[in-house]
């Protein structure tokens, strides 16, 4: 007869009351299962969209790539919501662990395009996925390392070098910048009425209304810019939309450089530590333990599938993958935590990503639309890294900590021309304000030692 250690763990160690309807191991009927995976498509489908849409228009990509780039996150996303909630072997945190494209390597994977487009982009976004597979096996000892305060810092320099990002969309983005109209009174009008409309949406009482308030203010943004003429039709009139995006592995090629990848590998590191936080939270509310064997299981699972992932996303053309926090809120607003429902979430995801309607449909949308809705969602990624670093006790080593590391990140991303005269070794690792405040965070948290005095201690 074979025991399994988990389930006789679970009854052993005490676990969270829940109001579930449907625990990890249960079928929901089709019909419950598809409303809920519906309610989860819908929190998370602007979320994965949004990434390649940014880096598209950074590195002014053409819309046939902007198109195919957006189907394959979608694909992407897919195939990873499904390893993390099937597990495979050790991959997997078995749980439903929803999949998508990662705000956090938005920085850098820009820098590198700029330096070696595409290739250079996917090409060290799979050679650094290791780091994060590897923290997976050696969690309990990185983080003495990698602490809350030190991730806090990070997602706190993430948030904040992408509200830059968010608000050149407001202002028409880059193609704006080259015509002159970057700034305008239609670009910004549009921008804010996408905003003010999300903000509505978010603060009703209807749940769904909520849940789907990035999603309808979007709506309203487009249907508005198109109203102004601002969305270029002609421009889909060449694409073929009636066939099927086939995913073509390496199909850009694949190119390498060590500042890039170490400007990556540093937001792998980052990341191992929000996907840990993202399946401690799952469990909870699942009704799973936080402590024992089973729950190591689980974390180790579900970090080793963010790396695993990243690489299968990077052989797919497209960018890293990580746990998606938001979802663990309708796991709660729902009752439904079944990982089964994540097989029907991985199946939408996949035949959205075959229709390249979907990606040019999205490809079309103008900057100050995206703006508009993505400058919220960055600032939200700015105050998760508060949080992280309120919740820790801030002594004299913190301050000194969080005022050195900010100091320097946010001073390479308002000036980046202080590293104009430097190597290109140099300039490529630290011309991101995320890598140069990430590893001065690291560094100086290691060897910064300040002797408590008495009176710090009693106040």
């Amino acid at each position: 007869m074979k025991i399994n250690t988990e389930e006789l763990e679970e009854t052993i160690i005490p676990v969270k009351e829940t109001d579930l309807i449907y625990g990890i191991d249960d079928r929901p009927p089709l019909k419950e299962a598809l409303f809920a995976a519906l309610q989860h498509l819908l929190a998370i489908f602007v979320a994965i969209i949004t990434p390649p849409l940014i880096i598209a228009g950074a590195l002014k990509l053409d819309l046939e790539t902007t198109g195919f780039l957006v189907s394959m996150a979608l694909f992407a996303s897919g195939v990873s919501t499904f390893v993390q909630c099937k597990r495979i072997g050790p991959v997997g945190a078995g749980l439903l662990c929803i999949q998508g494209t990662s705000f956090s390597f938005i920085g850098p994977i820009i820098s590198a395009g700029l330096a070696g487009g595409l290739p250079l982009i996917f090409g060290v976004c799979m050679a650094a996925a290791p780091v994060e597979m590897v923290i997976s096996r050696t969690f309990k000892y990185m983080r003495s390392i990698i602490t809350p305060l030190v991730s806090g810092i990070v997602v706190l320099l993430i948030g904040l070098s992408l509200i830059k990002v968010g608000v050149v969309s407001c202002g028409g983005g880059f193609a704006a910048m080259d015509n002159g109209t970057f700034g305008s009174l239609k670009n910004i009008g549009v921008a804010a009425t996408v905003l003010l409309s999300v903000l509505f949406f978010n603060r009703c009482k209807n749940k769904y209304l909520r849940m789907s308030s990035i999603v309808l203010g979007l709506c309203i943004g487009y249907g508005l810019s198109f109203a102004l003429g601002m969305v270029d039709m002609s421009a889909a009139a060449s694409q073929n939309l009636a066939g099927f995006n086939i995913p073509m592995p390496f199909k850009y090629g694949l190119d390498f450089n060590i500042s890039s990848f170490i400007a990556i590998g540093l937001v792998y590191l980052i990341t191992a530590i929000e996907a840990t936080g993202d399946v401690t939270a799952n469990s909870m509310i699942s009704g799973k333990s936080i402590e024992g064997e089973g729950y190591l299981k689980r974390v180790s699972g579900g970090v080793l599938a963010d790396g695993v992932n990243s690489f299968i996303a990077g052989i797919f053309n497209s960018f890293p993958n990580s746990i998606f926090a938001q979802n663990n809120g309708i796991i709660q607003l729902t009752g439904v935590a079944s990982r089964y429902v994540g097989y029907y979430i991985a199946g939408m995801l996949i035949l959205l990503g075959l229709f390249p309607i979907v990606g040019v449909v999205f490809s079309l949308m103008p900057d100050p639309v995206l703006g508009g809705a993505t400058l919220l969602m960055f600032g939200t990624v700015a105050a998760a890294g508060i949080r992280i670093i309120a919740s820790q006790e801030i002594n004299r080593k913190a301050t000194l900590v969080l005022a050195v590391s900010l100091s320097l990140g946010l001073g390479v991303e308002l000036m980046p021309d202080i590293l104009k005269t430097a190597p290109d070794a140099i300039k490529g690792i630290f011309a991101s304000g995320i890598t140069t405040g990430g590893l001065t965070a690291i560094i100086a948290n290691i060897f910064i030692r300040v002797k408590e005095d008495k009176e710090d201690k009693t106040q």
